[in-house]
């Protein structure tokens, strides 16, 4: 089987003397290098306040709690569910807008159409790692004094315009689990503008404790443990050599994929870096000669691995079944339309071909 994705891990004698030092201490989560990793990251991003936390959805909902939100958002539905679930969480109606059916991305156009005297925030997805089109959708939220956060769970590493995309918004958060292009097993990461919510952030992922047992804020349990922090530590020094990994088989599936009719690919701005948390592939039936569907099917007979994010979209799921009807037809045509190839940054290149190998069989045979 080709996997759709498996985890780029550093070397593990690069943890051990750190992994020693957690059995000696007993310090397990929260510590010294959660601390290290904190930093570490924020280095890397180029940004100051970070917070670690223990899952990309912890992250989200804190930063939602702590700017104390109220009212509708406005997101895309072309997203994960945890960018509905946690502003259900939260008291906060989700609001869908459309997407670019070039990029994927939530469409500035369709945020202003949405906009209300109830929304309080836009929460913007950087779609498998494709950076927003930041500037414009900054250029709407200080037009109506709205609150931008970026679902960055994709996103470590992309940038805008050569700056990372966690530099804009007055919040982003970044998802580390283990089909991630970096990843502490489990863990997520809060940047913040704000100093001063830096505090209230890690009252927040502490159930609002800051250990004088008498709670400060409404928190939740969200701590980092010490070993995603030094997976985190140890991978951040191996990231940017997995990257260059990762860019070689995006243009190599490109240079295989690029000339057959059907076939087309998310497209990113020459100003920005995508870091392909996955490499999609918009089939169009009458020019490819078989559907989506059909062709994920033919290909896990082949033993590989594919996926169909995000569908169904946020929209037609069950637990957004209570709020208004959406019209999104970019998103209900991409959605159904998508498909994601195996990728990640390791995988030899010898699978790509394969994988394109049976594509272009299923095209000849048009």
């Amino acid at each position: 089987m080709i996997p759709l994705a498996r985890p780029t891990l550093p070397k593990l004698n690069s943890m051990q003397k750190k992994m020693q030092d957690i059995f000696k201490s007993g310090m397990l989560t929260n510590a010294k290098y959660v601390a290290e990793f904190e930093k570490e990251a924020a280095k890397f991003l180029g940004v100051k306040n970070t917070v670690a936390v223990s899952s990309g959805t912890a992250a989200l909902t804190l930063v939602l709690k702590c700017l104390q939100l109220k009212g509708e958002v406005i997101l895309p539905s072309f997203t994960f569910t945890s960018g509905a679930s946690a502003l259900l969480w939260c008291g906060l109606t989700p609001v869908f807008a459309d997407i670019d059916p070039e990029t994927f991305n939530i469409d500035p156009n369709s945020i202003e159409k949405k906009i209300t005297k109830k929304t309080s925030a836009i929460l913007a997805t950087h779609v498998f790692g494709n950076p927003c089109e930041v500037k414009k959708i900054e250029k709407i939220a200080k037009k109506h004094n709205l609150k931008v956060i970026y679902d960055a769970a994709h996103a470590f590493g992309s940038t805008y315009k050569n700056k990372s995309v966690f530099n804009y918004g007055d919040a982003s958060m970044v998802s580390f689990t283990p089909t991630k292009v970096f990843t502490t097993a489990e863990g997520g990461l809060v940047v913040v503008k704000d100093k001063n919510l830096v505090k209230t952030l890690k009252l927040g992922r502490n159930n609002g404790d800051s250990f004088n047992r008498n709670e400060e804020f409404l928190g939740i349990t969200a701590r980092m443990n010490e070993f995603s922090a030094i997976l985190g530590i140890e991978g951040l020094k191996v990231l940017k050599k997995n990257l260059e990994r990762r860019m070689r088989i995006i243009n190599l599936y490109k240079k295989e994929l690029n000339n057959i009719s059907g076939i087309s690919f998310q497209q990113i701005s020459p100003k920005n870096f995508s870091v392909y948390k996955d490499f999609t592939i918009l089939v169009n039936e009458k020019k490819f000669g078989i559907s989506r569907d059909n062709l994920l099917k033919e290909l896990l007979k082949r033993k590989i691995q594919t996926k169909t994010y995000f569908y169904p979209p946020l929209h037609q799921k069950k637990i957004c079944s209570k709020l208004p009807k959406s019209f999104l037809p970019n998103t209900n045509y991409i959605s159904s339309h998508i498909m994601s190839l195996p990728l990640y940054s390791h995988m030899p290149e010898k699978y790509v071909k394969q994988v394109c190998s049976v594509i272009k069989k299923f095209y000849a045979k048009k």
